[in-house]
């Protein structure tokens, strides 16, 4: 077993979580689906197939990181690569489409309640799943940390008025991302002078459950960078912040 990478992929029970756990499972990887709902996160690892487990996860849960972290260490010593994958994009959002939503979410608007409760799962879930799988990611030879961001969370890309989309950043699910991506350089900073390597990754506006399905590219396309990192070499570099195909994003 020293051989097959054992991975953890966070919210994999559908979406972009979903597609990079298969695809990690298919380059033979043993991949633990995590999942808040069991029996979704069964589901998913069986359409998957061998090589994937089903493992009950609620990042917002403290005592179903701990449990998660001991059948992990439990069953294989070690842990090669975490994808930090879970996240929500809001609570209130119901029919409204991405632009309604935008404006219900502005700084002045938005509700400090729903702020709270993405920022449990975006920003401090990531931070809690890494403090608890770091004894197990050193453990392994060659760890990688991917943590799955946005490039709605870029503050330079955002500030930039000309931007496209620079009117629809606000405090929810943008600013949950701008705080992940900093969570993010803490453990770059943290671990610069070991051998686990950490990387940013933003995927494609994929149609997910994530924006009400209003994205623009399939599943497989938009997680193609997220899978490329993931299955990343030891020599290939830490401390990046990519887009499809290794396109660097400003912080």
């Amino acid at each position: 077993m020293q051989d097959t990478r054992i991975a953890l992929v966070t919210g994999a029970n559908q979406g972009v979580g979903f597609r990079v756990a298969k695809e990690l499972v298919t380059s033979g990887a043993t991949v633990f689906v995590g999942s808040r709902n069991l029996a979704r996160g069964e589901a998913a690892a069986a359409e998957i197939g061998p090589g994937a487990i089903a493992l009950q996860l609620d990042v917002t849960d403290g005592a179903s990181i701990a449990a998660a972290a001991e059948r992990i260490g439990g069953e294989f010593g070690r842990l090669d690569l975490l994808v930090n994958n879970a996240a929500i994009s809001n609570t209130r959002k119901a029919d409204l489409s991405l632009r309604e939503y935008a404006e219900i979410s502005k700084a002045s608007t938005a509700s400090l309640e729903e702020i709270r409760t993405v920022w449990e799962t975006n920003v401090f879930g990531p931070l809690a799943v890494y403090q608890a799988m770091l004894p197990l990611l050193r453990k392994s030879s060659a760890a990688r940390i991917v943590n799955v961001s946005s490039g709605v969370g870029s503050l330079a890309v955002n500030a930039d008025p000309a931007y496209l989309h620079h009117t629809f950043y606000g405090p929810v699910y943008p600013a949950s991302k701008t705080a992940l991506n900093a969570m993010t350089l803490a453990m770059m900073i943290e671990l610069e002078s070991t051998d686990i390597k950490v990387n940013l990754v933003s995927p494609a506006f994929t149609k997910t459950n994530l924006n009400g399905y209003e994205g623009t590219e399939s599943l497989e396309d938009g997680s193609r960078e997220v899978v490329r990192v993931a299955l990343a070499g030891p020599e290939e570099p830490t401390g990046t912040f990519t887009r499809w195909e290794n396109a660097r994003i400003p912080w």
